[in-house]
């Protein structure tokens, strides 16, 4: 079993608090967050862009993984996860995670290149935890 982990701190209310999230190796470490960085246009990062970023690199590799089985190699795969956060009754939910993906792959068909894509987004390990949100997708390949 692979055990990775963040961490955050958060101190006062939800709206006039502030919080600090780490990732294990450091690549966040205190990075700021807060209600404005969340919910409002202050720059900054946020669970969801988080969130996003986890799905985004996850799928890419289980694509590249998805790919190479079925004998073909990626030269490159540019995925975005782009997380939608909706008021829902007294709190919000993640209601829905759309994936665009544009890859670059000598030798392959669109139409296969959009079945492995299917399969990736369907057995990715972040999509699985996403499960309770509707995730779409549109997968082309670059001209």
């Amino acid at each position: 079993m692979i055990q990775k982990h963040g961490s955050a701190r958060w101190q006062g209310g939800l709206r006039d608090g502030k919080g600090q999230v780490s990732t294990e190796t450091g690549v966040l470490s205190n990075e700021d967050y807060s209600f404005a960085k969340r919910f409002g246009d202050q720059p900054g990062t946020n669970p969801e862009e988080l969130i996003g970023a986890a799905h985004a690199s996850c799928f890419s590799m289980a694509l590249a993984a998805a790919l190479e089985k079925a004998g073909v190699t990626a030269e490159n795969i540019e995925s975005t996860s782009t997380v939608s956060l909706e008021q829902k009754g007294p709190g919000f939910e993640i209601t829905r995670v759309h994936l665009d993906v544009v890859a670059t792959i000598p030798g392959a068909s669109a139409d296969q290149f959009r079945e492995i894509a299917e399969d990736a987004k369907a057995n990715c390990p972040v999509s699985k935890v996403l499960a309770g949100a509707d995730i779409t997708m549109s997968a082309r390949l670059a001209e």
